[in-house]
């Protein structure tokens, strides 16, 4: 049985073409790719790639300045917190969320709607496995053509389980039986009548969005078409902690607001999602609402 893709570049001494991530005393890292006879630069010094090539992960090598450097690979959220970048990236937080409650499983068969630089496109791929298959749409070629560069150069190549098109989704989407569909664009809610034909009866729908606004429109819209179970929406943040002997507390900085997520489940064809119990408060909305389409999709 053949190994999946990319996972002989995740173990072993290191080879030519490995990514490198190099940690110096004072923990700021430095990510490169080993060639034969290269070196390795840096203000401290330097070092041959050769040194490195053939030596063990966790391996430590000292510059020409005599300066220790750690040296691991870099793990997924560190290489796409380092890759080049057409969009912003999708933070390992929220990818994090989004694997666990868009449940995404080896197989499954996934729609992802604006790659930007193709962060969460390789987190899906990494889970769906080469058995799945993952139809990314970007509506700009040169965001596209950065995140295919992004993603083969974590797995070693392409890919079997992707196939990337550029446009927009609405527009191109063909795939049917789709158990997952992401989307993380501008105006998630001009896909719904498109992604609700191509979802699985259960399957899920996620979409990151930036602001309040954008959520509120996607989640009335979802409402509004009928097909889904009631949204659920909630935002993330990661507090580090700083531990230096009898020294314990939280970090000064930490990583806050990156974007709102939410899921909601497609119903069977006709069935009706059960009423909502849950009032709005008072004043939710003013008494000309109309519903999230009232002004003729202008987003006015």
């Amino acid at each position: 049985m053949s190994e999946p893709t990319g996972a002989a570049r995740r173990r072993g001494p290191f080879k030519v073409g490995d990514q490198v991530q190099l940690t110096d005393p004072k923990g700021r890292h430095y990510t490169f790719t080993l060639e034969a006879g290269k070196n390795f630069h840096t203000h401290k010094g330097s070092f041959p790639h050769d040194e490195l090539i053939g030596a063990p992960e966790g391996s430590v090598v000292r510059t020409t300045g005599n300066v220790a450097y750690l040296a691991l690979r870099p793990l997924l959220p560190d290489y796409v917190l380092s890759m080049p970048r057409g969009a912003a990236v999708v933070y390992p937080k929220d990818a994090g969320q989004i694997l666990a409650f868009a449940d995404i499983f080896p197989g499954a068969r996934v729609v992802e709607a604006g790659v930007g630089s193709g962060s969460l496109s390789s987190f899906l791929l990494r889970a769906i496995g080469d058995q799945g298959m993952l139809h990314s749409y970007e509506r700009r070629a040169d965001f596209a053509e950065i995140a295919q560069a992004n993603v083969e150069r974590y797995f070693g190549g392409p890919h079997p389980a992707w196939q990337l098109t550029v446009g927009d989704l609405q527009d191109n989407l063909s795939d049917a039986d789709v158990d997952r569909v992401i989307l993380d664009m501008l105006a998630p809610w001009e896909c719904l009548e498109a992604v609700s034909k191509a979802l699985v009866p259960g399957g899920i729908l996620c979409c990151y969005v930036a602001t309040t606004t954008q959520l509120a429109r996607t989640v009335e819209s979802i409402r509004e078409i009928g097909c889904f179970n009631e949204p659920s929406a909630w935002e993330s943040m990661i507090r580090n902690w700083h531990i230096e002997g009898l020294a314990v507390r939280p970090d000064h900085r930490m990583i806050g607001h990156t974007g709102f997520l939410l899921t909601a489940r497609r119903l069977a064809d006709g069935v009706e999602p059960p009423m909502r119990r849950r009032r709005p408060a008072k004043g939710a909305y003013g008494e000309d609402y109309a519903g999230p389409n009232a002004d003729g999709g202008t987003g006015r």
